[in-house]
């Protein structure tokens, strides 16, 4: 089981209005240059917000919802605080209500 840490948002606020596909871009650049794995995605539609663990959380975040999921708490705080208006949270995957931690809901 991983720890997977989180932010999400509305997929409009996400992928539209914010500039996440240059943060994004930039990311996978530096890794490159450290000769680092990714560790970090992002999903569309993430199944994970409808687990019962996530409630409180994934009820702060308006449908449909996009998320940027990752191995590195780091970067999570770094994008938490560039696109300030975003929910947070973590959840360990997998697990019964979490059997996929990269999922899309249908």
């Amino acid at each position: 089981m991983s720890t997977y840490h989180f932010v999400a948002a509305s997929e409009a606020f996400l992928c539209e209005e914010e500039p996440l596909e240059e943060v994004l871009r930039e990311r996978v650049r530096h890794y490159g240059e450290q000769g680092r794995e990714i560790d970090f995605w992002l999903v569309r539609r993430p199944a994970f917000l409808e687990a019962p663990e996530l409630a409180d959380t994934a009820s702060n975040v308006p449908r449909p919802a996009a998320a940027v999921v990752s191995t590195d708490e780091t970067f999570i705080t770094f994008l938490k605080l560039r696109l300030e208006f975003v929910a947070r949270g973590r959840f360990e995957a997998p697990s019964p209500s979490i059997p996929d931690a990269l999922a899309s809901q249908a």
